[in-house]
């Protein structure tokens, strides 16, 4: 099982964190760590994900979400 850190911006909505889980646990990875900052009505999500498929295939769906501003990922750049 591989171990990624990403970095996820959002609108802040009431929803967009459920949408954002959702999406992880979809693509059959789990939240091993979870950092969160509401600053300025954006939501900064500092996250640490395990599984073993591509995190570039999530982090694509990710950033397809409609309150997703920006998802960067060392892994994918």
């Amino acid at each position: 099982m591989t171990q990624t850190e990403m970095t996820i911006v959002a609108n802040h909505r009431p929803e967009v964190l459920e949408r954002i889980l959702r999406v992880v646990r979809h693509r059959g990875f789990t939240v091993n760590r979870m950092k969160m900052l509401l600053e300025n009505e954006k939501v900064w999500l500092d996250l640490t994900v395990i599984g073993e498929r591509d995190v570039c295939r999530l982090v694509n769906q990710v950033a397809k979400l409609f309150d997703v501003v920006d998802v960067t990922c060392e892994s994918c750049e």
